[in-house]
């Protein structure tokens, strides 16, 4: 598909008890187009989100990246001690009551068809990504990348989308334990899901901001693998 023109917005509707902000990508001249909810790395609302909502949104998909720190502040910071902090501070239940205040407030634009939605989300936001669609049917694929998985496992219990779960098995924040784990509960539960792992990968390697860890060849395969995901799930 050859990249559309788009526009951005930055937006703000109500929450459980806080008013929430979100950066907003369009394609032009859609109407009930399928749409992507991006989470944020525990960094908050920064420039790289908005990127991949931007690239979303080139591709045809409505893409709203919501500030998940609405509640403490619309923080965005570059201190890993910081972050940490941050991300410690809102509650996940918080949380994904704000995620499903993003949907309800997706539903709302006359750009979104209501019934394709999807959602993904990087390290903190992965974590989210997988989350969501075990507390809500509203959301019909989840790409996580590198997120926390539950423990126990009992809320994938409730998934009610297909998963598309990216990692680097060199991860040094999710373990290979962890993402066995997930394998094992999608098995157990009977869910539709897979893992994708990318061997010599760090934590973060999808993020082109960041020298350190990024990984340019696997980034750009795992984003290749979501946009497949997402087209199967969310324009079939």
């Amino acid at each position: 598909m050859a990249e559309q023109p788009i526009r951005e917005e930055m937006v703000e509707y109500p929450g459980e008890g806080v008013t929430l902000r979100a950066y907003v990508a369009i394609p032009h001249g859609v109407s009930r187009a399928p749409a992507v909810i991006v989470v944020q790395e525990w960094w908050g609302l920064n420039d790289h989100i908005k990127d991949i909502a931007r690239r979303l949104a080139r591709e045809g998909y409505v893409a709203i990246a919501p500030d998940l720190y609405s509640r403490l502040g619309h923080k965005v910071t570059a201190d890993p001690n910081e972050a940490g902090r941050l991300m410690n501070s809102l509650a996940q239940e918080d949380g994904l009551k704000d995620l499903k205040a993003t949907l309800a407030y997706l539903k709302t634009r006359p750009e979104v068809d209501p019934n394709r939605l999807g959602i993904t989300g990087f390290c903190m936001g992965g974590g989210y990504a997988l989350m969501l669609p075990c507390v809500t049917t509203d959301i019909k694929a989840a790409v996580p990348f590198y997120g926390p998985i539950p423990n126990p496992d009992t809320p994938l219990q409730q998934l009610s989308a297909p998963v598309l779960y990216i990692y680097g098995e060199d991860d040094g924040w999710i373990t290979k334990a962890d993402v066995e784990r997930l394998k094992a509960a999608l098995k157990k539960y009977n869910k539709p899901g897979e893992v994708k792992t990318y061997p010599g990968c760090p934590h973060a390697f999808f993020n082109d901001t960041r020298p350190d860890v990024y990984k340019p060849a696997e980034a750009q395969d795992a984003w290749s693998r979501m946009l497949r995901f997402f087209d199967q799930h969310l324009r079939s």
